[in-house]
């Protein structure tokens, strides 16, 4: 496999999270398209991962910790590492070593630009984003938030871990309406997509429902909240992994309505 930089050609797919094969894709709007353009002269990284055949099969995102959700100084934060492992469109890359090489090949470029470390995050539970992945890579727990951990690498001695943004609120009720608000920050589809789902669901079950949509890509926004991506239906969290479908976020929303 080869490592390359994101291409103009090859940003479509980037902004799909590799599954423009699939028709729910389309659903997350330009969220990712809009976010990309503010972070691109930030210092926005984005690396893919091509197969002998020149499939594109990973991706790895990763930018200056200040200019993200995450607290820090002097360090990068990786945003996610993805590998297509749907058997749908391009096919199953997991379990390759396209992981490990996306974040070796980010590491090196970050040791070029000065970073003093890495950081990243996964679960604790294991599915997607395993926390237990990054530790075998050597990176090591320094903050967790629910099931969110938050790891590290130092790459020299005077680098200091980072911290999550503690949350300071949360969105309220509204009195007899139903108030549903989404927190979009834009760098993930899946987010992106259960904003435009909520947007939707809730646009089309009439006035008796408030919609907000919160932007955190401003970090005063988002340190007001303490929140990045997540969906509240009447100041209640939604569990957005795996994202909801559009008829199961409807279907909440609507049992809210009911009890008006």
């Amino acid at each position: 496999m080869q490592i390359v930089d994101l291409t103009d050609n090859h940003k479509p797919l980037y902004f799909d999270c590799l599954e423009d094969w699939s028709e729910e894709v389309k659903e997350a709007g330009d969220h990712k398209a809009t976010w990309y353009e503010k972070m691109k002269d930030k210092g926005l990284r984005i690396k893919l991962a091509v197969d002998d055949n020149g499939v594109v099969g990973g991706m790895i995102q990763y930018a200056p910790i200040e200019h993200t959700f995450v607290e820090g100084e002097d360090i990068y934060f990786i945003y996610c590492i993805w590998v297509h492992g749907h058997k749908e469109g391009r096919g199953n890359f997991q379990r390759k070593g396209m992981g490990k090489a996306l974040l070796q090949a980010a590491e090196t470029d970050i040791k070029d630009r000065g970073g003093k470390g890495i950081a990243a995050w996964g679960v604790s539970l294991p599915f997607w984003m395993k926390a237990s992945w990054y530790r075998k890579q050597g990176y090591t727990k320094v903050d967790k938030q629910g099931i969110q951990v938050l790891l590290w690498k130092p790459l020299s001695d005077d680098a200091k871990p980072p911290r999550w943004v503690v949350g300071k609120k949360k969105p309220e009720s509204i009195p007899g309406k139903v108030a549903v608000a989404a927190f979009l920050n834009g760098w993930c589809t899946a987010q992106n997509m259960i904003c435009e789902r909520a947007r939707r669901a809730a646009t089309e079950l009439g006035d008796q429902v408030e919609f907000r949509m919160i932007n955190t890509f401003d970090r005063q926004v988002h340190s007001e909240w303490g929140i990045t991506d997540a969906l509240f239906i009447d100041s209640k969290p939604v569990r957005t992994g795996p994202p909801p479908s559009y008829k199961k976020i409807k279907r909440l929303i609507a049992n809210r309505v009911k009890r008006l």
